[in-house]
């Protein structure tokens, strides 16, 4: 039998990162995390046969991110989805009125403006537990090996039940921003050959909007690499396809799939 050649990863830019055929070749902490929360509709989603609604709120974080890309994305980012951010009759809509004042309370923090200085949305590659991953890093600085990562959120204050971690916790950690900071320490390691220093530069949706740089004691990460390890021996299976997906049964893309084939007892309804 002849050897089949090895077929070459689809190679990453910016226009194809997260197209389909990226994210069926490269696992990603939205992957990873979209697996967790509905293995079902986290594979249908790489199939390309569920698409989610468009959400306001993505958008939102895009139009905050692009800010700090440079000006030409941020003009590009407002006319490519001008009718998400502009009203007919003028004026943007309220949610982008928020995330315009967010973006100036950065921009008027010189501390905040330093934490993000360095490389805008770099792209790196890595194998790591029995697959390939891909990051987009918001800023990474060589010199001082540091890296930051902008997330907006309602309050600093606000605190979330976490049954991953079986107490309340920050948005931080509710959200698994210290995973993706402990998988991109990795996926840069393999690249630098150095573990660089994560950093969040946090912004909040209040008014007027509360800010902080936040950094990570070195000890969460291994954590979150345990925890990721143990995930991705299923998760590999399921996303080959040797294993069948688990369906969560609350999601939208469940509820739109869903075929009814017995009865259930009264109790299943407060699961």
């Amino acid at each position: 039998m002849v050897a089949q050649p090895k077929q070459e990863k689809l190679q990453l830019n910016s226009q194809n990162y997260h197209s389909n055929e990226a994210n069926k070749e490269y696992f990603s902490v939205s992957q990873f995390k979209n697996m967790l929360d509905c293995e079902a509709r986290a594979i249908a989603e790489v199939k390309g046969e569920y698409i989610r609604p468009p959400s306001t709120a993505l958008v939102v974080g895009s139009y905050t991110h692009a800010a700090f890309e440079s000006d030409e994305e941020f003009i590009k980012f407002q006319e490519e989805s001008h009718d998400s951010i502009f009203k007919s009759r003028g004026g943007k809509y309220a949610e982008f009125v928020q995330a315009d004042m967010m973006i100036e309370t950065i921009k008027n923090d010189p501390f905040a403006m330093f934490a993000m200085e360095g490389e805008k949305e770099q792209i790196f590659t890595a194998d790591l537990f029995g697959a390939t991953w891909k990051i987009k890093v918001d800023s990474i600085n060589y010199q001082r090996k540091t890296f930051s990562d902008l997330k907006t959120t309602q309050s600093l204050a606000n605190r979330y039940w976490s049954d991953k971690y079986h107490k309340y916790v920050s948005f931080v950690q509710a959200y698994d921003y210290v995973l993706q900071m402990a998988i991109y320490r990795e996926v840069i390691a393999k690249h630098t050959g150095e573990h660089f220093n994560p950093y969040i530069v946090a912004v909040t949706k209040e008014t007027p909007p509360d800010k902080a740089v936040l950094h990570f004691d070195a000890s969460r990460f291994d954590f979150e690499l345990e925890y990721t390890a143990n995930m991705m021996e299923r998760f590999v299976r399921v996303k080959s396809g040797a294993e069948k997906p688990i369906r969560c049964d609350k999601c939208a893309y469940c509820r739109q799939t869903k075929q009814l084939n017995n009865t259930f007892e009264i109790e299943y309804l407060l699961d």
